[in-house]
């Protein structure tokens, strides 16, 4: 029996006691983040799964573990002797969560900080189907019974990004927000998500790894702007007390992130006809029934704050900033692939793990770094037919000099946001490999190309990445493009590009990945990522046309492509790439790099 399996059997003793017949346990946090920092990571302390997506359910006779199909590997070999079982979330057959409960439990208990309230709901909603109405315990910090040791709420330093490094001051933005309420006829608006607050009011931190947020709730209202962040008990550095002072200059009050509930009912209480706009979609229950208890459930309004769409949409100079982020970044990238190609067919061994960190150092050294995007992907043959391959820190695969190499990586900068793919032939590669890997490329570049009416949204042109893959009887099973922030999170939304139905347009000022992809299991896997700009076409008598610029400047290694599968207007695209990459960054590498880089650009 492990330490999960020993784990998971307290939950138990502790659902019996308190008579709750299932217990669901979310990774996300109280402000729905995709990375939650460690005090809330209760999933990967329960079961042993690090994955980034997992929701587990515990009952007296069942302990299981949801997540997608970027995972399900991943997962299997995590969760091996932990007692769980695994539910892949997506197949045929595999129920959600809501309904796999709906007919074995009549009560569910559940971290109230760490589930939004629409989730909440959902599940009330699906079990009440069958057996009347399924009681909902809301057990704020419910890991405090569980883990001994958890983690504290963290805490790092604060900074403040002028209106020269964003575009746009927060004085500017906070005007445009109280434009909407006015328009909404609300008193005030309550902001949990981390990333609309950065951005919202030019703050950045590092309280979550990758991400440069700082953990904090915003509540504004027509006269005033009340930031929960402030940590009881941590010795504030200068940093973080010259930004607060700038802050308040500019009229934000700065209060203690655990006095937001006690706040929030003192001036709630004392108002009368107060109502407050939420965004149930990212508000956890605790705080939503909080708030309603305050005003009272007729003044809660709940929809979509517009922070997520006005920070999708990149300004002017935020756009000027991105594309020297891609410029450095691409810079750094083919050093790394320089130095990779010639430490393999040295003939020395390079694991995947000194190829991940070689590539951080490289990062590291460009000025205004801030440090990674994500966990790198460096995935070598069998390994990167894992979408989201985690590399160990010791043990990993030696990289052969044959087959492919994945490697999947982003930098955080000051001055912008990072994330590209590129899939490395190593040497002699199969013909199967060859094929997966020009047919992956067919879609990343027809995306690239596409020219799309004014209005269309990303969904509808997800087609165009998968199609050379149907047309071959083969697909992949994560989404094709997700939006990126600016200096903030390397997956933002609104909009996307994948065939879940999302009715966002895409809106000249986005910038969205285009990473298809395709994953054979012991195998080897492919993806192809760029990252594009949407634009101002032309306009005619049908109407206004939009189309992608494309930022990532790294070349696309042609070694591996099968010629006779592409179209003429493919090679074009992709020698016309090529040829810019290599006369944007030849001035930036050193002779030798450069000449490399001359060699691998050569027309197709």
């Amino acid at each position: 029996m492990n330490i999960h399996h020993q784990r998971i059997g307290t939950l138990r003793k502790i659902m019996s006691a308190n008579g709750w017949d299932a217990v669901i346990v979310s990774s996300s946090d109280p402000h729905n983040s995709e990375y939650p920092a460690p005090r809330w990571k209760l999933a990967e302390w329960l079961s042993g799964f690090t994955g980034e997506a997992g929701e587990i359910v515990v009952t007296q006779d069942h302990a299981g573990l949801w997540t997608d199909s970027r995972y399900y590997i991943q997962a299997q070999e995590e969760l091996e002797g932990s007692g769980m079982t695994l539910h892949k979330s997506g197949m045929p057959g595999v129920e959600p969560i809501p309904e796999w409960l709906s007919g074995k439990v009549s009560s569910v208990a559940f971290d109230g900080l760490c589930w939004t309230k629409a989730a909440a709901e959902n599940v009330r909603t699906v079990i009440s189907r069958d057996c009347g109405d399924a009681v909902m315990y809301s057990i704020p910090d419910l890991p405090d019974a569980l883990w001994p040791d958890r983690p504290p709420v963290p805490y790092s330093p604060v900074m403040t990004l002028s209106e020269e490094n964003v575009g746009e001051s927060r004085h500017s933005k906070l005007t445009r927000l109280r434009k909407f309420m006015m328009m909404q006829e609300c008193d005030a608006v309550f902001i949990s998500a981390l990333d609309d607050i950065a951005w919202l009011l030019n703050v950045r931190g590092s309280d979550i790894e990758y991400n440069p947020y700082v953990v904090s709730y915003l509540l504004v209202t027509q006269s005033e702007a009340v930031w929960f962040a402030r940590k009881d008990g941590a010795m504030p550095d200068q940093d973080t007390e010259d930004s607060f002072r700038e802050l308040e200059m500019d009229g934000v009050t700065i209060a203690d992130y655990g006095s937001v509930s006690l706040y929030l009912a003192s001036l709630l209480g004392e108002e009368e006809n107060f109502s407050v706009f939420v965004d149930s979609g990212d508000l956890n229950f605790e705080m939503y029934s909080r708030i309603e208890n305050s005003v009272g459930p007729d003044a809660v309004k709940s929809g979509n704050i517009p922070v997520k769409l006005w920070k999708s949409i990149k300004n002017h100079t935020e756009i000027s900033w991105m594309r020297s982020a891609f410029l450095e970044d691409g810079a750094a990238m083919e050093t790394f692939l320089f130095w990779l190609e010639n430490a393999v067919r040295s003939g020395r061994p390079v694991t995947e793990k000194e190829a991940s960190d070689k590539l951080t150092s490289l990062r590291s050294a460009i000025p205004g770094y801030r440090g990674n995007s994500f966990a790198n992907i460096s995935a070598y043959g069998p390994n990167a037919a894992l979408p989201h391959y985690s590399v160990p820190e010791t043990g990993s695969a030696v990289i052969r000099p044959s087959g492919l190499y994945l490697v999947d990586s982003g930098g955080q900068y000051i001055f912008g946001t990072t994330d590209i793919t590129r899939t490395v032939p190593m040497g002699e590669c199969s013909y199967l490999e060859k094929e997966d890997y020009t047919l992956v490329l067919k879609g990343m570049i027809a995306l690239s190309k596409a020219i799309f009416p004014k209005g269309t949204a990303g969904c509808q042109l997800d087609v165009l990445a998968r199609n050379a893959l149907w047309q071959n009887t083969r697909n992949f099973g994560h989404g094709t493009g997700h939006g990126i922030g600016f200096y903030l999170g390397v997956h933002e939304g609104p909009q996307s590009i994948r065939q879940n139905f999302n009715p966002q347009p895409l809106i000249p000022g986005m910038i969205t990945s285009d990473e298809p992809g395709l994953y054979r299991e012991n195998m080897h896997g492919v993806r192809h990522e760029n990252i594009l700009l949407c634009v101002e076409h032309s306009s005619n008598s049908f109407g206004e046309w939009l189309s992608f610029e494309t930022l990532t400047v790294c070349h696309i290694d042609t070694s591996a492509i099968i010629r006779e599968l592409m179209t003429a207007d493919e090679i074009e695209w992709l020698n016309a790439y090529n040829a810019s990459v290599c006369a944007r960054l030849s001035p930036r590498l050193d002779p030798e790099t450069a000449a490399w880089l001359n060699a691998k650009t050569m027309p197709v």
